[in-house]
């Protein structure tokens, strides 16, 4: 399971040269607990937070007017250094150090955008509805001329991010490895990473404010477990193949069924913890929890499910992806796939470009569309889409419960060893992935796939259009 991991349209302002070196995430530490501008004592550690990439003068120039340009017309006040008001009304940005900020920005774009946070450079009473903002206007923000122009100036991913069975393994280790305490202390009791479903929830709900309570979570959770189960006929007996693994409450629910299980990880830290849990639980005979990587995975099963786990595959190898669930499936089988998905001119546009969430969050990562899911499973594959429901607004208050728990146990994340440039990190990205699931940018979706019997080439489109319902 995985965690959203979208990207904005990146700034014109992007510097391909810049350095853009990866966080691992056991090197953090120690604690530090100055919340308004961490200082950021160890440039090993956060090289480009203690000390700002360098922009021309120039590039500084130009990123300052874009910027400027764009606050202007948006929903929103972006105060300078206390001073100057920028925009047309709405939430709060307060922008302290303005060199700083445009500075960044001309380095490396939003790269720039997300580190200038970290820096504590900027900053915002209700972060949330600022990063809403922008991306409500994400298509606006860089004019469409600069736009057109994006493969001449925005950074591109570093070769060794890319999926290969050696890169995943690693990739899934910069982020799942972190520490089992840390999830532990924003997640709820089910220990599920991924977005829930709530109760009589409507779908296109896109409003702040909706009553969910961290009490409701659990429960969200099973829902959402119980519908993928129940979409892919996981009951006893079944054959299930679950690919990536979390922390094993999936597999759990679906041993308490009757199924034999299978899951897969690449991540030893969750590996090791969901064993625990799945002895714990009972369903020790009935669950194999695998250290191993997808494309690794032999045999045949009835069902397969996977939970979020397609954003880390890369667009390379969404074919092999989708592959390896076709030539894994047994006659008369099904997948249910839990996918983050973005627009399909974003996914076009931005597939290629290097961002924040790839520095800091999740190396190697990309979010499918609709379009795209369909695409490949079209040309390589017998899977195709027999339904799909979104549930977007879900995952919006699942991240908001996430952030607030996150945001009041500070100090027990501090205790863990992570300090105060790691805690703005991390409230940002949680603020950014709920923001991108508000302004509606982003979707999640439960895909029910079934293999077409008279498709035997792998390449002949199914008949019949794909059916789309709310939940």
């Amino acid at each position: 399971m995985t965690a959203p991991t979208h990207q904005l349209p990146a700034d014109p302002t992007s510097d391909p040269a810049a350095p853009v070196p990866a966080q691992r995430g056991h090197d953090y530490g120690p604690a530090d607990r100055a919340d308004q501008r961490p200082p950021a004592t160890d440039p090993e550690r956060w090289p480009d937070i203690v000390t700002r990439p360098r922009a021309s003068r120039a590039r500084t120039a130009v990123a300052e007017r874009i910027v400027r340009r764009a606050l202007a017309k948006l929903p929103l006040r972006a105060r300078l250094a206390g001073v100057e008001d920028i925009g047309l009304g709405g939430p709060l940005m307060d922008i302290r150090d303005p060199d700083a900020f445009f500075g960044r920005i001309g380095a490396s774009g939003l790269i720039g955008f997300g580190e200038s946070y970290m820096a504590g450079e900027w900053d915002a009473p209700d972060l949330v509805a600022v990063l809403t903002v922008l991306a409500d206007n994400a298509a606006e923000l860089v004019p469409a001329p600069l736009q057109r122009l994006r493969s001449l100036w925005a950074s591109r991913k570093p070769a060794a991010q890319l999926n290969t069975p050696e890169g995943s393994r690693e990739n899934v280790s910069h982020h799942y490895d972190l520490s089992n305490d840390l999830f532990a202390l924003f997640l709820d009791e089910t220990l599920s990473y991924s977005s829930a479903v709530f109760r009589g929830f409507p779908a296109e709900q896109s409003l702040r404010g909706f009553p969910a309570e961290q009490s409701l979570l659990p429960a969200a959770q099973h829902r959402k477990i119980d519908r993928l189960l129940d979409a892919a006929g996981v009951r006893e007996g079944t054959r299930l193949l679950e690919i990536g693994t979390g922390w094993g409450e999936l597999a759990i629910r679906a041993a308490a069924r009757g199924a034999r299980v299978t899951t897969v990880t690449l991540s030893a830290e969750q590996r090791e913890l969901a064993r625990t849990r799945i002895r714990e639980a009972g369903s020790e005979d009935r669950v194999e929890v695998r250290l191993r990587d997808y494309r690794q995975v032999t045999g045949e099963y009835d069902a397969i499910v996977s939970v979020e786990m397609i954003e880390a595959v890369g667009e390379e190898f969404w074919p092999v992806y989708f592959q390896t669930l076709d030539r894994l499936l047994a006659p008369g089988g099904r997948v249910a796939l839990q996918a983050i998905t973005m627009p399909d001119d974003r996914l076009r546009a931005s597939r290629s470009t290097y961002t924040w969430i790839h520095k800091y969050i999740f190396p190697g990562g990309l979010l499918p569309s609709t379009e795209a899911i369909e695409r490949v499973t079209t040309e390589h594959t017998r899977l195709r889409t027999a339904r799909r429901t979104g549930y977007g607004a879900h995952y919006a208050e699942t991240l908001r419960l996430w952030r607030e728990r996150f945001t009041e146990r500070s100090a027990e994340v501090d205790a863990l060893g992570f300090d105060a440039v790691f805690r703005r990190m991390w409230t940002f990205y949680l603020a950014y992935s709920e923001a991108g699931f508000r302004s509606g940018y982003l979707d999640v979706q439960q895909l029910l796939l079934t293999r077409d019997p008279a498709d035997r080439t792998g390449g002949v489109p199914a008949g019949g259009p794909t059916h789309q319902e709310s939940p």
